[in-house]
């Protein structure tokens, strides 16, 4: 009886030993989380609080931790800036030159990825490997021939010649190729014995089987056209008024040279669509990247 009751004991024991092992690196796991979720997030939260607080009431937003703990907050900096400024053509401006990249872009990657995937033809693999190595390529490769393009088509100037070399996107390509890949043959070839044209196994198909995809490609399009500067500033120089938000901010410190509190506000304008729209969307996009991973 007393080796039987004897066991029990050990065990417990045992398993009490094993709690702290297993215990020490979950704390640590999250400790590390949790430092690297807030150095990503503090410069949003610090901006906000500069873009809340109200500039009367004194303080400086150099004057850290205080800075970020507003003594009086107001929405005052966000109606100044956006009426002194004129935000709103320019927020229209974003609106339309990303809305057309993302049709475009969706389509273009579509029609490009769906013979990639299911038709054979010679030099099928070596057409799709060179997609995948412009990738390589620094995005200011391809400024200069983009710019002579558009000079010679004279649409230097206009929200076309900022979109058209954005829809043929190597990335959606790729993405939209992994999609099609996954879709069972069967189903292909029962529509095409039922009579259907490829254009209507695409449409009907393939693309209603992918839809996952076609989001995150969506939402991926949109985050990098909203904050894109450079390539909108350079076809977009001679007409500043077409300019989009994210070249139109910069000017911000130009206009109010001494009040951070309004650049702050400026700032928080051009993050605020793309944030909430990647929080609502977030699962799409994470469900539709798993297709490119496998």
């Amino acid at each position: 009886m007393s080796a039987v009751t004897a066991r029990p004991a050990r065990n417990r024991t045992t398993v009490v030993r094993r709690r702290p092992r297993r215990v020490l690196p979950l704390v640590l796991r999250y400790a590390f989380l949790i430092m690297v979720l807030l150095f990503a997030v503090f410069p949003f939260l610090w901006t906000l609080a500069i873009a809340l607080t109200d500039k009367t009431a004194g303080g400086s937003i150099y004057n850290f931790p205080a800075s970020l703990f507003p003594t009086k907050i107001t929405l005052n900096n966000f109606s100044q800036v956006y009426q002194t400024f004129s935000l709103g053509k320019y927020v229209w401006n974003s609106i339309s030159i990303t809305g057309l990249t993302i049709i475009g872009t969706l389509v273009v990657s579509a029609l490009a990825a769906y013979p990639l995937a299911r038709f054979q033809f010679p030099g099928r693999n070596l057409i799709f490997s060179i997609i995948v190595l412009t990738l390589v390529l620094p995005t200011e490769t391809n400024f200069l021939p983009n710019t002579l393009t558009l000079q010679k088509l004279h649409l230097l100037g206009t929200h076309t010649g900022v979109v058209l070399p954005l829809v043929a996107s190597a990335f959606g390509i790729f993405l939209m190729r992994q999609a099609f890949l996954s879709v069972p043959r069967a189903l292909l070839e029962a529509a095409r014995l039922d009579g259907a044209s490829e254009m209507t196994v695409l449409t009907r198909i393939m693309l209603p089987l992918t839809r996952p995809s076609l989001a995150a490609l969506g939402i991926f399009t949109l985050v990098t056209t909203w904050n894109a500067y450079f390539w909108p500033m350079l076809v977009l120089s001679a007409t500043p008024d077409k300019a989009p938000l994210s070249v139109a901010v910069l000017k911000l410190k130009g206009q109010f040279n001494y009040d951070p509190f309004n650049v702050a506000a400026g700032s928080l304008i051009m993050m605020l669509p793309v944030l909430l729209v990647f929080l609502f969307a977030q699962r799409l996009f994470l469900k539709g990247m798993e297709g490119a991973v496998k």
